[in-house]
């Protein structure tokens, strides 16, 4: 039997925890075992990991990792501290002010001199899930290894020789998109040849099951506008509260629910107040099953700044709901505009005409429907590629 060993930062609700949910669902456990390697055992969706999956124990030096620092061993803290002085002196001399991976990657880079291996095995396969990818890389023996890209590199800054010392030494590196890949591929040309094309893998029957853990009852004399993604820049999420005022100033009587949670939070509720919308954008939070809430929907919107490939998106077309999305640089290879989705302009104000359009347009609503119905968007067949490896 293979041996495989996959690792992630946690279980919490997101994009990367449910395509890792997909992944593990899919492997054949006949020929296949699997450890997974969790830096702090947490988060809502730690309970769906299946059971013939081989969950390694947790280790306090790598929990340290996802902690402040307060809470963190020794060892941990000084590769911190370290890590801060490295990249406040790295920022200021590139003048480096967007969002950036500087000091993340070199707080991962650093903190490995002093960790232990996670196991002694030797794997035919390590599967580094999500970045940074130093302790696949370095504390973990295997024959071949794969790390994987979840995000659009093109959107960031960062500390260029310590990615490329931390991406050259795989075997394959891994893509969710081939805009992702594109955009990869052009930042590190000398890396060209180890990217590959493995997108997410979300079996229909994990969706649709879940979907039908409890009734959600929205309003049906509303329009119901659904999204979910964690509150952040990259999701977008506080230009909601200017759409829905828009949309009400043209007499479309609606209701968007925004599921999630994070630092943007605030700044959401703030245009909520600023834009009159309180009871029109209704922040329902964190939910450890979002997918009655999608079900419930009548459209499922997708407003993200970027995006390597939204899973979100993938579950709502999964229960054939009409989605939105904005025309982020990776939207055209998210799905086929005008069959299976739409994308809207990125700019808040046409992006607000557009959507009012999209919902006066019923007859559109019903073909991305039925299209959806008779689509497969598990992508099932990716476990192959990862197969192929071993």
């Amino acid at each position: 039997m293979k041996k495989i060993i996959i690792v992630c930062h946690t279980m919490r609700i997101g994009g990367v925890e449910t395509s890792l949910l997909g992944l593990l669902n899919s492997i054949d456990y006949t020929k296949y075992s699997v450890d997974l390697f969790l830096y702090l055992h947490d988060g809502d969706l730690l309970s769906k990991i299946p059971s013939k999956v081989n969950l390694l124990p947790e280790n306090k030096d790598y929990s340290s990792l996802l902690k402040p620092l307060t809470k963190s061993t020794v060892k941990v803290a000084i590769s911190r501290i370290i890590a801060k002085i490295y990249s406040f002196l790295y920022l200021k001399i590139k003048r480096i002010k967007v969002e950036n991976y500087v000091y993340k990657v070199n707080f991962h880079y650093f903190s490995h001199y002093f960790l232990k291996h996670i196991s002694d095995t030797n794997y035919d396969l390590a599967i580094s899930f999500l970045t940074p990818h130093f302790t696949v890389l370095s504390k973990v023996n295997a024959k071949t290894k794969i790390a994987w890209i979840h995000t659009d590199y093109s959107q960031f800054q960062f500390d260029i020789n310590k990615e490329l010392k931390m991406w050259q030494s795989f075997d394959h590196i891994a893509s969710i998109g081939e805009s992702s890949a594109k955009t990869f591929k052009k930042i590190f040309p000398k890396l060209e040849k180890k990217v590959m094309l493995i997108e997410n893998i979300l079996p229909k029957e994990f969706v649709v099951e879940r979907s039908n853990a409890f009734e959600v009852n929205f309003e049906k004399e509303y329009v119901n506008l659904c999204s979910v993604g964690r509150f952040t820049y990259q999701k977008n999420f506080d230009t909601v509260p200017e759409i829905m005022r828009y949309l009400l100033d043209n007499n479309i009587i609606a209701k968007w629910y925004l599921i999630g949670y994070g630092g943007d939070e605030d700044l959401i509720k703030a245009k909520i107040k600023e834009f009159d919308v309180e009871e029109q954008v209704i922040i329902l939070g964190k939910k450890s099953n979002p997918y009655p809430y999608i079900k419930a929907c009548d459209i499922y919107v997708q407003p993200s700044r970027y995006e390597g490939k939204a899973v979100t998106v993938r579950e709502a077309q999964t229960l054939a709901k009409p989605v939105v999305i904005t025309h982020f640089d990776s939207a055209s290879s998210q799905l086929n505009d005008g069959i299976d989705g739409v994308i809207l302009p990125m700019e808040t104000k046409s992006f607000a005409a557009e959507l009012k359009n999209f919902i006066n347009d019923t007859q559109l609503q019903k073909k991305l429907i039925n299209n959806c119905l008779n689509g497969d968007f598990s992508n099932q067949d990716e476990i192959q590629k990862i197969y192929d490896l071993i």
